[in-house]
């Protein structure tokens, strides 16, 4: 995949210390990774690089808004997200980004592209179902929860239960009591 210079940053001349860099996300960030599950993104993130002697470390703060559609209803809402992320970055004899908290890149290197740190923090940090506000409390009026409403099987009170037993059963109840 190809790396998008935007999240791509220069730590050779920095000094020792906290540097903080801003970005903005929108559909266009999403589109690169080919996710189209968002209908509208309006994200602000902050990365704090903390430059160390021999290591660098990432927070990446964010929050905002998206667009996504009900799972129940389809109908779209914008959904709140907000979270932190931390990674450290080492060097190393090679290029490794298996542990998701920290990435080894060659001796020698002198920028590190964050975008799919930023990417997969985002993507975790939505819900894993997605329930329109309106479907909680009730104040959504739509036509599929109306035929879900209408679909949905009618439980029966306890008291119908016992007052309505099989014939069956009572057949039965008397081979118990005729000893």
């Amino acid at each position: 995949m190809k790396e998008l210079k935007e999240f791509t940053i220069p730590f050779v001349g920095l000094k020792l210390g906290e540097h903080t860099y801003n970005f903005d996300i929108t559909n266009k960030f999403f589109e690169h990774f080919e996710y189209d599950e968002f209908n509208e993104v309006s994200l602000s993130i902050d990365a704090l690089l903390n430059k160390k002697t021999t290591l660098l470390e990432f927070t990446l703060s964010f929050n905002g808004d998206i667009n996504v559609n009900c799972d129940i209803t389809n109908e779209p809402y914008n959904q709140e997200v907000k979270g932190d992320y931390h990674f450290v970055v080492k060097f190393g004899d090679e290029y490794n980004n298996e542990n998701e908290d920290l990435l080894i890149l060659p001796h020698g290197s002198y920028e590190v592209n964050i975008q799919q740190y930023i990417y997969e923090s985002i993507v975790l940090a939505m819900p894993s179902r997605r329930i329109h506000p309106g479907v909680e409390d009730g104040s959504l009026q739509s036509d599929i929860l109306d035929k879900l409403e209408e679909l949905s099987p009618k439980l029966e009170t306890e008291a119908e239960e016992e007052d309505t037993t099989d014939p069956r059963w009572d057949d039965l109840k008397k081979l118990l009591t005729d000893k």
